[in-house]
């Protein structure tokens, strides 16, 4: 399996096809994520993508691995990440 990007081969891939310096690209993946953290209470979308959305989940029971013994989980809120299916696709190919 191929290695994933890092973040500066990523903008220089982005810099090259969209005609910008790779400091420009860096620049507009930084304020990217910085306004996908700021929405993402209110479900923050990236066309083609996916979205990210907050989802609250309930307190439930669980099981310790190591004693066997069974544990309360308290409820919490998480951020899921929930992938389009145009990204689907592309990535699996089309059924």
């Amino acid at each position: 399996m191929a290695k994933a990007l890092t973040k500066s081969q990523i903008a220089a891939t982005l810099a090259e096809k969209v005609e910008i310096s790779k400091k420009q690209a860096a620049q507009f993946l930084d304020e990217l994520a910085a306004l996908a953290y700021k929405n993402a209470k209110n479900t923050f979308t990236l066309p083609g993508l996916g979205k990210l959305v907050l989802v609250n989940r309930k307190a439930r029971q669980g099981r310790n691995p190591a004693t066997g013994e069974t544990i309360q989980i308290p409820a919490k809120r998480v951020v899921k990440f929930r992938v389009a299916k145009a990204c689907k696709d592309a990535v699996l190919g089309a059924k």
